[in-house]
């Protein structure tokens, strides 16, 4: 049980880094300081994408898995859990540099955004002074 419990736990926070590194440029537009978390993150997510590597929570969660008697997957977490709901033939390396092509146009998107309203404040503050 625990070893399931704990496959469950490493699944949920692998879900939420890819939805982090997908859409957490997001949060950069309220806070502009969770940059310094999202950049690094959403170069792992691109990094592992381009190399055709898994993810280390891969094997971690197969491991559990296997320890409480469960079976584990082949592949990686996004051609496992997200592939399916995405793409139903499963990943291949064109699909992997479409993803990383899309994670990248997404954020380079958003961090536009984020750095025109930066630009904007300060130089709203420069006139006032």
């Amino acid at each position: 049980m625990t070893y399931s419990l704990l496959a469950d736990l490493v699944l949920v926070l692998h879900l939420a880094f890819v939805l982090f590194v997908v859409a957490g440029g997001l949060l950069a537009l309220r806070w502009p300081g969770a940059a310094w978390v999202h950049l690094p993150m959403a170069a792992w997510g691109v990094f592992i994408e381009l190399s055709g590597r898994i993810c280390p929570l891969t094997p971690l969660e197969n491991r559990l898995r296997l320890a409480a008697g469960q079976a584990g997957y082949e592949g990686d977490f996004v051609a496992y859990y997200l592939l399916p709901v995405l793409y139903p033939r499963g990943l291949t390396r064109e699909a992997q540099f479409v993803l990383a092509a899309a994670l990248v146009a997404v954020n380079v998107g958003i961090y536009c955004v984020v750095w025109r309203r930066r630009a904007r404040r300060a130089g709203r503050r420069n006139r006032g002074r």
